[in-house]
């Protein structure tokens, strides 16, 4: 009988309340008395089981205390290894440190905490996995907790939102009311795709942009994923937009080496030409974002289509040595 089964059926036992004698215990599990005492102790030490030697019973025996408390002690079928533990707490490394603010961070500790107790003392796990796992962030920018748990309590609960929106484009705040339908974590910040009431479609809204956010006693539309999908997803990057267009572009066969195991859009084609460079074909709708991505590869990268991306190019580049030139 391995471990698991034994400390489980020792809780079965327990959660029953009876009072468990040591000769019963050993010959129902079929152990020796050292393993009997490693398993009372993995219970009360590692499950956090409030288990008792009852002199007067001559048994071990829940806390009566601790069971009118109601005191859970542990998460139904959370039977892990160690390996699987600090699995998990590496997960919660990351999760913690992905969003730029923490916004996860604070509802995953209690499960951190429960997890580096099942470890054992003497593992100082937690601290392990941050000194060996970094999570670095570019352009990340910061939430408002209560703004993101108000976005996710609409989005889950399909009722709508208002919110106070920041258009950097324009510079101005104006007051929306949405209907939440999908949040999206892109390029370290997060997004809510949501049909606004105003405009009447479909757009993206940078969290961190959001001045304040209310769930409203509203009921939310509901848009379906192949209309998302082809309003907000069928373009590059985070711009919206039904009119796509394909890019041509061209990377030297430096480059190439690097751009061709990147994803740039799902619906990406690709493939190496007889000089070694490296041929991309990908969907844009906005070239705001396209064009940014096209920069950072210069003098890396031609522009073979279409002309008004390749116009696009041209002029910021124009325009950048105009801005460095004396």
């Amino acid at each position: 009988m391995s471990q698991t089964e034994r400390l489980y059926r020792i809780k079965s036992q327990l959660d029953q309340g009876r009072c468990l004698k040591k000769c019963d215990l050993l010959s129902d599990l079929g152990i020796s008395p050292a393993t009997l005492k490693r398993d009372l102790a993995h219970l009360r030490d590692r499950m956090n089981a409030p288990v008792v030697f009852d002199r007067e019973l001559n048994g071990w025996r829940l806390d009566p205390a601790a069971r009118l408390a109601g005191t859970q002690y542990e998460l139904p079928g959370l039977w892990l290894s160690a390996d699987e533990i600090h699995a998990l707490l590496t997960m919660q490394h990351l999760l913690a440190n992905l969003d730029a603010g923490g916004l996860l961070g604070p509802h995953i500790a209690p499960l951190a905490e429960r997890l580096q107790r099942m470890l054992g003392t003497g593992v100082q796990a937690s601290a392990e996995v941050a000194r060996r796992i970094r999570v670095q962030t570019v352009g990340a920018r910061k939430v408002h907790l209560p703004h993101f748990q108000a976005v996710g309590t609409a989005l889950l609960r399909r009722q709508r939102l208002q919110i106070d929106y920041h258009g950097r484009s324009r510079d101005e705040t104006r007051d929306r009311q949405v209907s939440p339908q999908r949040l999206i974590h892109y390029r370290d910040n997060w997004y809510l795709d949501a049909w606004c009431h105003l405009r009447r479609g479909l757009r993206s809204f940078a969290l961190d942009a959001m001045r304040s956010a209310r769930v409203l006693d509203k009921a939310a539309i509901d848009v379906g994923d192949h209309e998302l999908d082809a309003v907000l997803g069928a373009g590059y990057g985070i711009f919206a937009g039904r009119k796509v267009q394909w890019a041509e572009l061209r990377f030297s066969p430096e480059r190439a080496r690097w751009v061709a195991a990147e994803t740039w859009h799902p619906k990406q084609q690709g493939h190496f030409e007889a000089d070694g460079s490296w041929r991309l074909r990908l969907p844009y709708a906005d070239p705001r974002e396209l064009v940014m991505d096209i920069l950072r590869h210069v003098p890396e990268v031609q522009v073979q289509g279409p002309a008004g991306l390749r116009e696009v190019v041209e002029e910021k580049l124009r325009s950048a040595l105009a801005r460095i030139t004396p």
